[in-house]
């Protein structure tokens, strides 16, 4: 049994759907990428802060308080 009753696919509709899919993932791309720069500024920053902190006495196992 043959389907020629189909219609055939539309390439050009399926064609513009998947570059308006691909342009708005470049686009979540984009703001993921600049928010993930936003958060390793933050991460450099706050490993400076610890780094200029002066060292806390640590004390061993064991030891008297």
């Amino acid at each position: 049994m043959s389907n020629d009753s189909a219609p055939p696919p539309d390439l050009a509709a399926a064609t513009v759907l998947l570059a308006a899919e691909a342009a708005v993932l470049t686009e979540r791309v984009r703001l993921l990428r600049g928010q993930l720069a936003e958060v390793s500024v933050r991460i450099e920053e706050t490993a400076r802060r610890l780094n200029e902190l002066p060292a806390s006495p640590v004390r061993a196992d064991g030891e008297d308080r």
